[in-house]
Order: C-alpha cells, then sequence, then structure tokens
C-alpha cells in the first residue's frame, strides 16, 4: 500500500514538472520569436505615395525622404504619378489604391470634390488611412489622418514681411492667383493679406490666371495695359513667376519690380541668381517624404494614434536673392 502511495506522489511530481518545463519553454520561445514576427509584420505594410507632378525636382526629393523613411522601417513602398497636371490618372491612381488595398496612402492634396469623395467615402469605408504631404485638404472635408508639409498660412505671411521690408510701407502689388485656387494657395493668399492690411498705402490687385504659361503670360500682359504703375508681383502659385518675369523683360527692365515667389524649384532659383526675383520660400519637400512614411508606420502600429490632426509642418525659410539654402 505505501508502495503504491510513493509511486503515485512519484508520478504526481514528474506530470507538475512536465507541465512547468513546458509553460517555461513556451515563456522563452516567446520572447524569442515576438521581434521576429514583428518586424516580418513591418515588412507586410504596402504603402503608396501618389502625385500629380511626377516630373518635378520638388517631388523626387519627396519621394527619395519617403524611400529613405521605407527602407528604415522595412515596409515597401510604391511611388505613382502623372506628368503634368493630369487630373483624371490622378484621381484614377487613388482610386487604384484603394481597391488593391494598400496599407496607407500618402498623396498630394487635391482640392476637388472628386479627391474629398474617394479620400472621404471610398478610403475611409475600406479601412485605409490616408496622408496628405505638401499640399493639404482640410480633415473635415477629406477625413485625411493628418498632413505633412509647409505650414502656407504662415509661408504667405513670411514673403508679405519680406516684401514690406523691401518695398517699404507704400505700393501696388499684384499677388498672381490660379484660376481655381487649391486650399495651400488660399492659405498663402490669406497670410499674405493678413500681413498687408496694416499699411493702407499697400494696394492689392488679386489676378486671376490659368496654370498654363500662355495663361499666366496673357494675364501679366493685360495686366501691364491695364495698370502700369505696379511697383511688386508675388506669384502665389510657384509655377507663375517665370512666366511673370518673361512677360516682363518683353517690355522693360525687370529690376526695378520686387518679385517674390513660392518654392526653391530650379527655375525660381536661377532667376534668383540673376536678381529677378527678390525672395521665395524655400521648403524642405526631402524632410515631408520622410515624415509622411514615419508617420503613416507609426499609425499603423499603434506608436502613435491618434496624429495630429492639424499635421506636422516642416521647415521652411525665406530666401533672399544672394543667398544660398
Amino acid at each position: 500500500m505505501r508502495k503504491s502511495m510513493f509511486v503515485s506522489l512519484f508520478a504526481g511530481c514528474l506530470i507538475i514538472l512536465f507541465f512547468t518545463l513546458t509553460s517555461m519553454i513556451k515563456v522563452f520561445s516567446s520572447n524569442l520569436i515576438e521581434p521576429a514576427l514583428t518586424s516580418e509584420q513591418h515588412n507586410s505594410y504596402r504603402l503608396v505615395l501618389i502625385t500629380s507632378e511626377l516630373d518635378t525636382p520638388f517631388w523626387a526629393k519627396v519621394e527619395k525622404g519617403a524611400m529613405a523613411a521605407a527602407e528604415q522601417y522595412g515596409a515597401s513602398l510604391e511611388v505613382w504619378g502623372t506628368y503634368g497636371s493630369n487630373r483624371d490618372d490622378f484621381l484614377k491612381n487613388i482610386e487604384v489604391a484603394i481597391v488593391s488595398k494598400v496599407d496607407g496612402i500618402i498623396v498630394q492634396g487635391l482640392d476637388t470634390d472628386e479627391f474629398k469623395s474617394l479620400t472621404k467615402v471610398k478610403a475611409a469605408s475600406s479601412g485605409i488611412p490616408i496622408i496628405t504631404v505638401a499640399n493639404d485638404v482640410p480633415m473635415n472635408e477629406s477625413l485625411r489622418r493628418t498632413y505633412v508639409g509647409s505650414d502656407h498660412l504662415e509661408a504667405g505671411s513670411m514673403i508679405a514681411r519680406q516684401l514690406v521690408s523691401d518695398m517699404g510701407f507704400a505700393g501696388r502689388v499684384v499677388l498672381m492667383v490660379s484660376d481655381r485656387q487649391e486650399y495651400f494657395q488660399r492659405s498663402r493668399l490669406t497670410g499674405i493679406l493678413n500681413v498687408l492690411k496694416p499699411y493702407p498705402q499697400i494696394e492689392t490687385l488679386i489676378v486671376a490666371a490659368g496654370d498654363s504659361r500662355v495663361d499666366v503670360a496673357s494675364a501679366t500682359n493685360k495686366l501691364l495695359n491695364e495698370a502700369p504703375n505696379v511697383d511688386a508681383f508675388i506669384a502665389v502659385s510657384a509655377n507663375h513667376a517665370g512666366s511673370i518675369i518673361q512677360e516682363i523683360s518683353k517690355r522693360m527692365q525687370v529690376e526695378p519690380f520686387y518679385i517674390y515667389s513660392f518654392d526653391d524649384s530650379p527655375e525660381t532659383l536661377t532667376l534668383m541668381q540673376q536678381g529677378k526675383i527678390d525672395a521665395l520660400i524655400a521648403q524642405s519637400p526631402e524632410a515631408m517624404g520622410e515624415q509622411s512614411v514615419t508617420h503613416m508606420i507609426k499609425w499603423l502600429t499603434g506608436e502613435q494614434v491618434p496624429l495630429n490632426p492639424d499635421g506636422y509642418f516642416t521647415d521652411i525659410k525665406v530666401l533672399r536673392a544672394g543667398e544660398t539654402r
């Protein structure tokens, strides 16, 4: 009887020891395997960067920053875009990304009803997060998670303060805008007008032109005929500066005019080096790409939830003639 009890007790101890060892093995195994699984999960993230200006130096820098961040986090990043301003193809790329069920879309904001419908209805209903980069669209109209790029309201204020510093407290200033202003253009314009408002002797003329160089040249030519006593030009849309200067130079010297622009593109930098642009706003496109991917990954992993609805502003500075970045 005593021997039977001893055998039972010994068997019970063996069973307890077995389960204890099994539990310990599971704990140590999970600690060893977990980082590998997390890394593999990072590798499974598929992101898409979409722009309508694929062929510009600005967006090449955005892409460079985004690719570097994607490589750092081990995520897959594809860059889709259109050459020129083909909005139908641009919107189609967004739709394809949604249908493809990518994990996240980083996109140049487009202030149109079609864009907002895609991001607010289709992307949101599919659970795909949207981050706008460089150009924003209001959150309540697009349901984008956040924005990464320049503070365009502050950029407008900065260029207006530079104008006042150069020109003084009196003069006629032309603000050249697109026919259909994007949200970022409206923000720049508001910043400019807020700064100039306290100076009653500074008269502002808001001139709408198309997006093509021909349209901008035509608008500039008409303005010079109707208002020859203009002192300054601000190209609210960066791609207008070259056409404005070209049209002025057909009639007279450019130097007497105060001319300002946004974005340090190769063309605007060359014009500034030639003394034809007095100052411009230099942006940080590479940082935009890097930070947009970083914030997307952090949102997907739950490390940064929610993202700041007001956005994450990258550095901007006034670059004056004779200066380098």
